[in-house]
């Protein structure tokens, strides 16, 4: 049982789904339109991805987009893991995995459980701790978006960056 996608692109049902197989399905549909973009030219691009991967979740992740000096993509991370109203982001971890990915550019994003995503100062605190961090090894930090089931609010275009 499960969804499956065939040479052609088309998906094909097999029984019955759940909640979580459909929205596995659906992630997967955003990540290979995210992967088929090449580049982010725009963060905002990759909002419907990010949504789609953190928006029902019931306890809060910290993702990040590595993207290289054209802003292509080279990976989509879960970094972080949290409970339903925060997360330990650890910038020690964060300029290691960008060193590992040779990354010259980086979209943060965190999911908010309680359906709010409008950035909380300690949103606002660790961006910027994060992007002191990255700022000595040649990092940008291009968004952080923070993402609710309903909504996703970029803080680059709130001027928050």
């Amino acid at each position: 049982m499960g969804i499956t996608r065939d040479v052609l692109g088309h998906y094909i049902v097999d029984g019955p789904q759940t909640e979580s197989d459909i929205l596995e399905a659906a992630e997967d549909i955003l990540r290979r339109r995210l992967e088929r973009l090449g580049s982010v030219g725009n963060p905002r691009n990759s909002a419907d991805f990010l949504r789609m991967r953190l928006g029902a979740l019931k306890h809060e992740e910290f993702h990040v987009v590595w993207l290289d000096n054209r802003h292509r993509i080279l990976a989509v991370e879960k970094l972080f893991r949290g409970t339903i109203d925060g997360a330990s982001v650890h910038p020690r971890e964060v300029i290691r995995s960008a060193l590992q990915h040779n990354a010259a550019a980086c979209i943060f994003a965190h999911n908010h459980p309680s359906g709010v995503a409008e950035p909380s100062a300690a949103d606002r605190a660790i961006t910027k701790e994060l992007g002191d961090g990255l700022q000595h090894i040649g990092v940008r930090i291009l968004d952080h978006i923070v993402v609710s089931a309903g909504e996703c609010v970029s803080m680059a275009a709130r001027g928050l960056l």
